[in-house]
């Protein structure tokens, strides 16, 4: 294979390799014959500020905190702004990268960026994880001078962008329409964990005794909705007298110690862990593990275009999942879940004991989950469409 040239992905909101999907492109990019360099946060862990991983050399700055209200997303966005240039033009000097590639959010890498495309030519590419107005609202429930200045950095990166990545079709459009970019220009390239699922044994002790467990892995911060399943749990052993399901809620975030007290205030602490981050052994033995799994990202406009991890990680493992009623949701899980109409804690809980109770119905959406990302959803189509982004940009047609 002809070595192609070197990249450059900038991600702010997660290390490498904790984030899964920069990870995954990382890797296919790898493998397609190009020199990855990544520049992301130290954090959760991860706070070798310099080091190569698997052929992939990880460049890492500090930041202030993740970001748990409005001033500290600000102070987060200045202290990573300041680390991701300084960084930037320290990888150019060792690499001279043909491709910066920005994973959002926020919408604002493109100030480290287009230094790059104005003096050296280099080709822009944006890849929305988010789209970022929409995730601003569904955190501070409101808008203002604030919002108005997010949706004109998005469409500022826009339009520095040469090509654009969305995560699905939702994304997509968004990027035709509010980021009027031309259509050959926007390529979906779908989150789709790549996890040998079988190689997994389960852990009964995980289920503390009890008949059932319930599962969540994710991010838990506002937008997050993980106090919905804690409400939804309280509701199930309080007042439907469940005491053969135990939960068990694996990730962390700004929101992790007011859901641990709400926990105990709840009077949950018997029946709902919350171990906090997890080992990948740990995790994917939980998966195999759950009989069901849970996504309680409330309904609203941002959720509704978001490709979520947690619904394809449920799918891999041949889990049914209850989650609310979104558009994407929806557009992933297919028949391989049972849909909650509202943002209702009882609701939810509601369809949790559905589900619990029909083994049957259990049984036949875990097996059209798992045939339908091995078939559909699968990274390796993924792969395909990012390295011919890659080719498009770089091919100068783009």
């Amino acid at each position: 294979m002809n070595e192609r040239p070197t990249v450059l992905i900038i991600v702010e909101n997660l290390p490498v390799p904790l984030d899964r999907r920069v990870w995954q492109e990382s890797c296919a990019l790898r493998d397609a014959g190009y020199q990855v360099v990544v520049i992301c946060p130290r954090m959760r862990g991860y706070m070798e500020p310099e080091e190569v991983v698997d052929g992939i050399q990880i460049y890492r700055h500090w930041i202030s905190e993740e970001a748990g209200g409005f001033f500290g997303f600000f102070r987060e966005y200045v202290s990573a702004l300041w680390g991701e240039m300084r960084l930037a033009w320290k990888a150019w000097r060792r690499h001279r990268f043909k491709v910066v590639h920005l994973c959002n959010p926020p919408d604002l890498l493109f100030l480290v960026a287009l230094p790059f495309k104005l003096l050296f030519g280099v080709r822009v590419i944006y890849d929305i994880h988010d789209l970022w107005p929409e995730m601003f609202e569904a955190k501070f429930g409101k808008r203002g001078l604030v919002y108005r200045a997010v949706r004109l950095a998005e469409r500022l990166t826009y339009a520095c962008a040469d090509l654009v990545l969305a995560t699905n079709e939702s994304v997509r459009q968004v990027a035709l329409e509010r980021g009027r970019k031309e259509d050959s220009h926007v390529f979906v390239v779908r989150t789709a964990p790549k996890i040998a699922a079988v190689n997994y044994p389960a852990d009964p002790t995980l289920k503390k005794g009890r008949t059932y467990l319930v599962g969540y892995v994710g991010v838990m911060g506002n937008a997050d909705g993980v106090s919905y399943l804690i409400d939804a749990a309280a509701h199930l052993v309080h007042r439907l007298g469940r005491r053969d399901v135990q939960f068990l809620l694996m990730g962390t975030g700004p929101e992790h110690p007011k859901l641990l007290a709400q926990r105990d205030r709840l009077g949950l602490g018997e029946y709902v862990d919350l171990p906090g981050r997890v080992t990948n052994e740990f995790l994917f033995a939980a998966l195999r593990t759950i009989d069901l799994g849970a996504s309680c990202d409330p309904i609203n406009q941002y959720n509704d275009h978001c490709t979520m991890n947690k619904v394809l990680e449920y799918m891999i493992f041949a889990k049914p999942q209850v989650l609310f009623d979104l558009k994407e949701g929806r557009a992933s899980a297919g028949d391989a879940a049972l849909y909650v109409s509202e943002n209702s804690e009882v609701k939810l809980a509601e369809a949790i004991r559905a589900l619990l109770d029909d083994p049957a119905a259990r049984e036949r959406m875990g097996r059209l989950g798992e045939e339908r990302i091995r078939t559909q959803l699968n990274w390796e189509r993924s792969e395909r469409q990012l390295v011919s982004a890659y080719e498009t940009a770089l091919s100068g047609s783009a």
